[in-house]
């Protein structure tokens, strides 16, 4: 894993990453750009799911605005973060709180997958009731927690390896 992760590093990519005067600021402030449309929209959703924002629109109605500007800013932060990854490979994957942000995006990709693939199922229904059911409230909770320790594990991420 060490060669592959050292191969990263040495890529053009990887270079420009850790030596320009340039590279790493520039694609960290994309990446939070990134990060802010993604989660930001994100947490107006979840807020929604658990009754605490936007009570007076439906749930599909906030759905269908928020979450394409969200899918755009995972885009852009999920394709910063790797050329991020690349220019540190070797120090990132030693670092315990960039383990902890993986761990944690997959925890975010899962609870994602069962709210599309299960929860969501009675959504229609959910836009006339006054109280959304406990599993669409979960789905908001997990995601609010996980994107959380996302974000100060990234942040950690700067303090612990550079």
């Amino acid at each position: 894993m060490q060669t592959l992760l050292h191969q990263l590093e040495t890529t053009p990519l990887g270079i420009l990453v850790r030596e320009s005067l340039y590279g790493f600021p520039i694609l960290v402030g994309i990446h939070i750009m990134g990060l802010v449309l993604s989660v930001g929209m994100l947490l107006w959703f979840d807020l929604r799911l658990l009754g605490f924002a936007l009570e007076s629109a439906a749930v599909s109605q906030v759905y269908r605005r928020l979450i394409p500007w969200a899918t755009a800013g995972f885009t852009v932060m999920f394709i910063t973060g790797g050329m991020l990854f690349v220019g540190y490979a070797t120090q990132a994957y030693q670092n315990r709180f960039f383990r902890i942000k993986i761990a944690m995006l997959l925890l975010a990709g899962i609870n994602a997958m069962v709210y599309h693939l299960v929860t969501e199922r009675d959504r229609p229904q959910w836009d006339v009731e006054a109280r959304l059911p406990r599993a669409a409230r979960m789905a908001g909770v997990i995601s609010l927690l996980a994107w959380g320790t996302i974000i100060v594990c990234g942040r950690m991420m700067a303090y612990t390896m550079y």
